[in-house]
């Protein structure tokens, strides 16, 4: 126990350096807790190593190139323990995604060598150190019980099921061979932002929608972007075509998809497909056209996503023989999990509670609001009560009053 206490206290998490390159190679085929990149971590190594000091050099002012390797180290003892890297989801950087968090074999959870706790200690280090970032992502595989129990530990919760397929070459020169009826395909650029926008927006859950923050700017790219994507894909060895489906109607994109394409067959074709729930008869011909755009380059497989609210898409998938082959969790963690993490006082609790609370400006009144505003006269009550005419001193003049009585005609009456 005394041990563990004692490596806790000596562990250091820091920024990478390049001297650090070499230790996280040799920790890479070890243990790999959490993988949500696509790119290859061995590959991506490499391409540092080779421009880390350009690399270095624009991670200290905004760029496209500033988030390309963000990543930090565990260090225990002057040895490597652990790494994450971490990347902004959107253009804003309010979601951050975990890209891959790596421990060694003697700090995973549940290890009987070590405390388990380097993991959890990467995690709250970005937390602590990434303020911009409210809300973070990430994906686990869902047969990996012990990442699961990590992420959960540190605030994550499920928020999507994600199923990857594979659709072999065969399947592919089959699709092609049939001509899309798609009259409305068009290429997409900055003007088709907003069109983009509202696809996106209207294609997933309104709890993805929030978590995700995506804006009108995420679907543009500037010259500077537009410059570094092509150097990216030129050193990557892809190329990226994409496309959009214009309804003249209703004025709307109801169908996207984006393409990268190997050129030298090293790897398999990646897709992105979005299609409006209201069109999901699109999805045969949107696969049948990028089918056609694979046969130019070099055979190879076509992989692409699809989650549990497009039930649609996976049966189509599953029409064509496409191929499952990963299965993941797609996890988020909302800015809500730090108030529970910081150590208040119970009455400071409530006051933050409370001024959470508190409207954000001043109420618009009600109709009837108004109409209680509204003075009314005040009116002279009636009453009932009837006022003696001998108790009056000056009677009205409508008033009969009975004759005076003369002393002779009460003698009279005397007789």
């Amino acid at each position: 126990m005394t041990s563990r206490t004692s490596q806790n206290t000596n562990s250091v998490i820091r920024s990478i350096q390049y001297r650090d390159l070499e230790a996280i190679e040799q920790l890479y085929p070890e243990t790999e807790v959490a993988d949500s990149s696509s790119v290859d971590l061995g590959q991506q190594l490499q391409r540092v190593r080779r421009w880390y000091g350009p690399l270095k050099f624009f991670s200290l002012f905004p760029n496209p190139c500033q988030y390309e390797f963000c990543v930090y180290v565990a260090e225990q003892n002057q040895q490597m323990r652990g790494m994450i890297q971490v990347s902004p989801f959107n253009r804003t950087r309010s979601t951050w995604r975990v890209e891959r968090v790596l421990v060694a074999k003697d700090q995973e959870p549940g290890s009987a060598k070590g405390n388990g706790d380097i993991g959890s200690q990467l995690l709250r280090h970005c937390f602590e150190k990434i303020l911009e970032a409210s809300t973070w992502l990430l994906e686990v595989n869902v047969h990996n019980h012990s990442t699961l129990a990590l992420y959960r530990q540190n605030g994550f919760q499920p928020l999507a099921q994600l199923t990857y397929w594979a659709i072999a070459p065969e399947s592919l020169q089959e699709l092609s061979q049939r001509e899309p009826d798609l009259p409305n395909l068009l290429p997409v650029s900055n003007a088709d932002a907003q069109l983009l926008y509202q696809l996106d927006t209207v294609a997933m859950p309104p709890l993805l929608r929030q978590v995700f923050d995506r804006q009108i700017q995420d679907f543009k790219s500037s010259v500077v972007s537009s410059l570094f994507t092509g150097v990216k894909q030129w050193l990557k060895h892809n190329k990226s075509v994409s496309g959009y489906v214009f309804e003249p109607q209703r004025k709307a994109a109801i169908g996207y998809f984006n393409l990268k394409l190997s050129r030298d067959g090293s790897q398999a074709h990646q897709a992105q497909l979005t299609v409006h729930p209201a069109y999901t008869w699109l999805y045969p011909e949107l696969l049948s056209q990028m089918a056609k755009v694979t046969q130019d380059y070099p055979s190879q497989s076509l992989h692409l996503a699809s989650a549990d609210y497009q039930p649609e898409r996976e049966e189509y998938l599953e029409q064509i023989g496409a191929e499952r082959i990963e299965h993941t969790l797609l996890m988020s963690r909302s800015v809500w999990h730090k108030i529970r993490e910081t150590k208040l006082k119970p009455s400071e609790g409530l006051e933050l509670v409370l001024q959470s609370l508190q409207p954000a400006r001043q109420p618009v009144p009600s109709r009837i609001e108004l109409i209680n505003q509204i003075p009314i006269p005040s009116q002279t009550p009636k009453t009932d009560v009837s006022i003696p005419l001998a108790a009056t001193a000056n009677p009205p003049e409508d008033v009969v009053q009975p004759p005076e009585v003369t002393d002779v005609q009460q003698n009279n009456h005397q007789s």
